[in-house]
């Protein structure tokens, strides 16, 4: 069977056109009981699953959110909208970061910015963040595209076919997983310099 990994390109291109994130006014003002809170997540992140049954948050989750240190208690059961914001870092975080790193990344928000006491709200600074990275989303088509491009030409000295289309298309994720790895290799650097700092602070 051919694989047309042209197809397969303009698939990535649209997935990418149409990434969206909540915005922070379409967080309740109200605090949520737990329940309300899992069925608003599932509700507005519902494009980003990659199968249709998986979970986007469960009770489970969030409780161990807690319990790690990621995520403050709730105040009589309740979730503030801050514990959303904090709630949907989480949840972008945790398919290429530990708990630990996790932590360590967002203690700083936690600490200075959840009560709502300083300068700066987490709202603001949620929606600094996603305003940042909507940016972004041009600049990497071109990335992708171009390594597309450099993935049409690998193994020039097999004939066209079946077996060159899948290393094409071998080298083309290798290509896309090779950036993950340096960027995540990359995050890590950071993390571990912010507990260097830490210890030191201690």
């Amino acid at each position: 069977m051919k694989i047309d990994t042209n197809d397969i390109l303009n698939s990535i291109m649209e997935s990418l056109s149409n990434i969206d994130y909540i915005r922070s006014e379409e967080i309740p003002n109200i605090s949520l009981y737990m329940d309300q809170v899992t069925t608003f997540m599932d509700e507005q992140l519902a494009s980003t699953k990659r199968y249709s049954d998986d979970k986007i948050l469960t009770k489970t989750m969030i409780n161990n959110y807690t319990k790690n240190h990621l995520l403050p208690p709730p105040v009589k059961k309740k979730y503030s909208r801050e514990h959303v914001l904090i709630l949907i870092f989480i949840y972008y975080f945790k398919s290429i970061l530990s708990i630990r790193d996790i932590e360590t990344v967002l203690k700083p928000l936690t600490e200075k910015y959840f009560s709502g006491e300083a300068s700066l709200d987490l709202s603001s600074i949620y929606e600094e963040i996603c305003g940042i990275e909507k940016g972004r989303v041009e600049p990497l088509k071109e990335t992708v595209k171009a390594a597309y491009e450099k993935s049409l030409s690998a193994f020039p000295d097999l004939p066209d076919g079946e077996d060159r289309d899948e290393l094409k298309l071998f080298a083309f994720i290798c290509s896309l997983s090779f950036d993950v790895y340096l960027k995540k290799a990359m995050i890590e650097k950071l993390i571990d310099k912010l507990e260097d700092k830490k210890s030191e602070k201690n």
